[in-house]
């Protein structure tokens, strides 16, 4: 009842937004907020501490965030900011969800494909470079535990080539909302979400090392471990 209507009308002001907002299409990721707030705000509690952290929405930026579920996506798009996530290929091709992330320009990876890797790096720094900001799970996947993996340098070499600021984001409780590879199930449960002061430097190895210290130590504080270290 949500998701139809609301692609609809991203689908009406497509030709618009791609005339007068091709990179940020702020207008298409401002449904996709509000399409977000109304699938989970009937089924769990979500909360954010940090705000005041966030660049302003006309700042491009590259964003990174532990990796617990599904639902991590909606819940980041109800901060309201005009990233751009990296999603498995396969997702496009689902109706209604994988045609709206087409419309708002999300960029497809081929998780297995050096190739793809490397053409998903390039649009991202091109997306950057542009005005719009970028989002990755630089653990690659999802958490199977809740527990905080090793960070792929990916979003970092971004970062430190276009000079953007990094911003940690942690994410806790939607690991046990909707545990990984038990997207059926709908366990009640609150999530909070904690945005780090942002980063800049030109190297890509200290922005991965700092962005992942300051993700760890909050889940830690919050009772959540790590399953490896970098």
């Amino acid at each position: 009842m949500t998701a139809i209507p609301l692609f609809v009308m991203m689908v009406m002001m497509h030709p618009f937004v791609m005339i007068l907002d091709r990179h940020r299409r702020r207008f298409h990721h401002l449904t996709a907020k509000i399409w977000a707030i109304l699938t989970i705000s009937p089924f769990y509690r979500f909360e954010f501490e940090g705000i005041h952290n966030l660049p302003s929405d006309d700042t491009a930026a590259v964003y990174v965030s532990n990796h617990q579920s599904f639902l991590d996506t909606y819940t980041l798009l109800t901060l309201g900011r005009s990233f751009k996530f990296i999603s498995k290929t396969s997702i496009f091709l689902i109706p209604i969800i994988g045609w709206a992330m087409f419309l708002m320009g999300l960029v497809p990876l081929r998780r297995m494909d050096s190739k793809s890797q490397l053409e998903c790096l390039k649009r991202c720094m091109d997306f950057v470079r542009k005005g719009a900001s970028v989002f990755f799970f630089p653990e690659g996947t999802r958490s199977k535990d809740g527990k905080l993996g090793a960070f792929k340098k990916g979003a970092f070499a971004v970062a430190a080539k276009t000079e953007a600021l990094v911003v940690p984001i942690a994410l806790m409780g939607t690991g046990k909302i909707m545990p990984t590879g038990m997207e059926g199930i709908l366990n009640s449960g609150s999530v909070k979400v904690v945005i780090h002061k942002p980063i800049k430097g030109t190297d890509a190895e200290n922005l991965c090392t700092e962005s992942r210290n300051a993700i760890a130590d909050t889940l830690i504080r919050h009772g959540y471990g790590m399953n490896c270290c970098q």
